[in-house]
């Protein structure tokens, strides 16, 4: 076991002497030791409940002859840092959790290690570690909240951030917005739809790391618990057993795990999560893995926010296995950490009465809920949820209205100066030029609460899970770079097909190449962990990862 680093023979007397002041006995010194990553915060309504679930991680732990040892994990919630300055922290913390997890395990020598968490940036940071260090892992994420309510309709985060555009409209009053503000969030977990804190879940029990069903479970759910002390007990099973997680995230795991986001229209923040976490142990992902799974798998759920269902209705529907059986003829076979293979839990998994998951022979939509765009204004290519988008604004033309920034195009919108017709070019907002490639759903909710329906925004920054409509994000490469979106001019032409999954600037070469001469990059200035962040990472179409420079050291012996 990896623990005996610390705990055997007379030179480690030392490491003894402090984990013996912990209480540890005898006994246990000679048992597994599993580290639990708990994200647990009182600021995050998907954070707030997790000391009960890591409880029952730990109870789970003990039981199956292991000795648990807890530790903290940080956690920012992308909606309470949306709209302003804080929106440019959330992606890097990504790494900030991969990075304190592996300091965590690789300084006390864990045998095993379960994560409990939940949200955007966190469990995809999870999962980057379980990938980088290889430790058998399991993780346990918290589950969705339940739906508000309010006037016999069920309400989510997405109904106030639209809720916002309606005031600014005319269409209600300041005063009936703050009784859908008090109506919709009713208590702990994720947001209640398919954004990206769901998706991440869904994403995670497809590839295998979580145990079958647990994703939809909501958080005020006693299933939670009893899932969490199970996946407790089952992390002695993974260390004896030596199922590390490069075993279990294999390509095919992250093939199924696409394929899923496909079935499920899932958040545009999964294309930068599976390839970063694919990244660490060395798998093969790309963006055209995506566009490649997009034209073979069509939609089948419509959650929220392009349809009407939200996480409670899919955890009546069956959750995740629900979907896996009707994916089966599409899925590749691929371990999990429940000791079944993902094709066993799809094979014996059954459709409930009433479920929200159509059959491949009536999906929602023959398309996948992805696409990705290709041409000159994205050459390493753009991301748009397609199954947000209605069919019939798959085809759009329209004039470049440009932004250099988040907060002037939400200003701009939000004052009616955004007309039918328009593209929306929000620029500046990437990694780099962020930096740390902010979400940008209080434009787009602003567009849908103000209803002008024939627009399009596009961007180098990223959409919210929440987002719907033509809203383009993650261009590449990035206009802090130079790519071709630094170039448009208010007024260009810019053509949009998600038929022929193209983007293009309806402008000579010859002048694009013009426009170049004596450009310079607009950066907005940064310190501490965004100028850190900005100096190495990479661009969106290989996740914004963190970028290694090759360092050699000099034999001076």
């Amino acid at each position: 076991m990896q623990s005996d680093d610390v705990k055997k023979g007379f030179v480690r007397a030392p490491n003894r002497a402090l984990i013996r002041s912990l209480g540890i006995t005898d006994e246990e010194m000679d048992r597994p030791f599993i580290g639990i990553a708990n994200a647990y915060n009182n600021i995050v309504p998907g954070h707030i409940h997790l000391r009960s679930i890591t409880n029952k991680v730990i109870e789970g732990v003990v039981a199956a002859g292991g000795v648990p040892f807890e530790f903290g994990v940080i956690g920012i919630c992308d909606g309470i840092a949306m709209g302003h300055e804080g929106m440019r922290y959330s992606l890097p913390s990504r790494e900030n959790v991969a990075d304190s997890i592996e300091l965590m395990v690789g300084a006390h020598r864990f045998d095993g290690l379960v994560c409990v968490g939940t949200c955007d940036k966190i469990v995809p940071g999870m999962l980057m570690a379980a990938m980088r260090t290889d430790l058998p892992t399991a993780i346990v994420t918290g589950g969705a909240m339940l739906p508000g309510y309010l006037d016999e309709c069920e309400l989510s985060l997405i109904d106030v951030f639209e809720a916002v555009g309606k005031c600014a409209a005319g269409k209600i009053t300041e005063k009936e917005l703050h009784t859908i503000e008090c109506a919709a969030m009713p208590g702990c977990g994720s947001c209640q739809g398919l954004y990206t804190a769901n998706t991440m879940a869904c994403m995670t029990e497809a590839l295998g790391f979580s145990l079958p069903g647990c994703a939809a479970i909501p958080a005020v759910d006693s299933a939670k618990l009893r899932i969490a002390r199970k996946t407790g007990e089952r992390i002695i099973s993974l260390v004896n057993e030596g199922l590390s997680p490069r075993k279990i995230g294999t390509l095919n795991s992250f093939r199924n795990a696409i394929r899923l986001d496909m079935a499920l229209g899932g958040s545009t923040n999964t294309v930068l999560h599976l390839i970063a976490i694919a990244h660490e142990g060395n798998v093969p992902l790309s963006l055209s893995s995506f566009d490649e799974i997009a034209a073979q798998v069509p939609h089948l759920c419509a959650m929220q926010p392009s349809g009407p269902h939200s996480m409670l209705a899919l955890y009546r529907s069956g959750g995740i296995p629900a979907v896996l059986n009707s994916l089966l003829p599409h899925l590749e076979d691929a371990r999990t950490i429940s000791g079944q293979t993902i094709l066993e839990i799809a094979k014996a998994a059954t459709q409930t009465k009433g479920s929200i998951v159509q059959p491949l022979s009536s999906p929602v939509s023959s398309a996948g809920g992805l696409r990705i765009l290709y041409g000159n204004l994205a050459p390493d290519g753009a991301v748009i949820k397609s199954a947000a988008v209605p069919r019939d604004r798959w085809e759009f033309e329209g004039s470049a209205r440009v932004f250099e920034g988040e907060l002037p195009a939400t200003e701009a919108i939000l004052s009616g100066k955004i007309k039918e017709g328009d593209v929306v070019v929000i620029r500046y907002e990437g990694p780099v030029g962020g930096p740390g490639m902010p979400e940008m759903l209080t434009p787009t909710s602003a567009i849908m609460g103000m209803a002008i329906h024939n627009v399009a925004l596009i961007t180098d920054g990223r959409f919210s899970g929440g987002t719907r409509g033509p809203c383009i994000g993650h261009i590449t490469p990035e206009a802090a770079i130079g790519g071709p979106v630094a170039f448009v001019k208010e007024g260009d032409r810019i053509s949009i097909s998600l038929n022929k999954k193209e983007i293009n600037l309806l402008v000579a070469s010859e002048e694009i190449e013009k426009r170049k001469e004596g450009w310079k990059p607009l950066l907005r200035l940064s310190t501490g962990v965004l100028a850190q962040y900005r100096e190495n990472v990479s661009q969106a179409n290989k996740g914004a990862i963190r970028l290694l420079k090759n360092r050699t050291c000099e034999n001076n012996a």
